[in-house]
């Protein structure tokens, strides 16, 4: 019997990354077309959704709510499973660690809080909801996120920026793991409960460690330096975007990792890709490589 998924997002970081993975298992996928489709009939005959939109923060306010309120009109109306891609922001800097599905939600943040009331939307709709809850997202291209954006950025120089303390862990999750991970957990949605919280452990490295780990992957040298905030906070109070993340700034500086318990309870046979070659795929298209010095060499002559 065909499984049908309709992708919410399909252009973006993670519904890129699930339309691959849905497509590859062998699902029906449909992208939702703002253009042509209404959300109520474009649910209508399908199994999954994914609601993968994910609007700018400073939008967050005055998007968020209303659009998750349509997913969940939608599900209601189709009986299709959401599968909602989770963050960390709902715990605050004042949670227990290690963070798990049953870890109070305590931000108080603007951004937080609007994440707690989305997620609270869910758990209450009456609609079978799987929350993948991640860190922040390795992708195997540029996406603009904080990783390719930021971090890696100087990294053909053999450097790192890192936004936060050298030394904390944090959480991250390899979007093509996390993909397979909501396939997986789609295609045994009879057997969940209504409302699954599922922390996906992914990888937690410091930044210091993850130098050490992008040095053994692509065998470049690879330092870690510390980010100045200064001209973002210069920026800030002219800039709306900036202000959102230096509300985020703490989770760089937060020690923190996500549990892996009730995600290795519900899928043990899943085999996530190993560290280093997540963080190679993750820099392949940053780093200078042989091939490129050649070429660069050949040049400048």
């Amino acid at each position: 019997m065909t499984k049908s998924v309709l992708i919410l997002g399909g252009s973006g970081r993670f519904g890129s990354n699930a339309t691959r993975a849905f497509s590859a298992s062998g699902w029906d996928v449909h992208q939702f077309d703002r253009d042509h489709d209404t959300l109520i009939t474009a649910a209508q005959g399908k199994d999954v959704i994914v609601a993968g939109w994910n609007p700018a923060y400073p939008d967050w306010a005055r998007q968020v709510p209303k659009l998750h309120a349509e997913i969940i009109r939608a599900a209601k109306t189709s009986g299709a499973t959401v599968i909602v891609p989770g963050n960390v922001y709902v715990f605050g800097p004042d949670a227990g660690m290690p963070w798990d599905e049953h870890t109070a939600h305590r931000a108080t943040n603007p951004l937080g809080r609007l994440r707690i009331e989305m997620e609270r939307a869910y758990r209450e709709s009456g609609v079978q909801v799987i929350l993948l809850r991640a860190g922040d997202f390795l992708d195997t291209e540029a996406s603009g996120n904080w990783f390719d954006r930021i971090i890696t950025k100087p990294l053909a120089k053999g450097r790192l920026t890192y936004p936060g303390r050298l030394d904390a862990p944090h959480s991250w999750a390899y979007l093509p793991d996390l993909a397979r991970a909501a396939v997986a957990l789609a295609e045994k949605r009879h057997d969940l409960a209504q409302y699954e919280d599922v922390p996906f452990p992914g990888y937690t490295l410091s930044g210091a460690e993850m130098a050490q780990a992008i040095s053994r992957a692509t065998g470049q040298t690879v330092r870690a330096k510390t980010m100045n905030w200064l001209p973002l906070r210069l920026a800030a109070p002219f800039w709306a975007m900036g202000r959102c993340l230096l509300e985020m700034r703490y989770l760089w500086n937060l020690p923190h990792a996500l549990d892996g318990t009730r995600f290795n309870t519900l899928l043990p046979d899943f085999q996530p890709t190993p560290r280093d070659e997540a963080l190679r795929m993750a820099t392949a298209h940053t780093r200078i490589t042989p091939a490129h010095i050649s070429r660069s060499t050949q040049t400048s002559r």
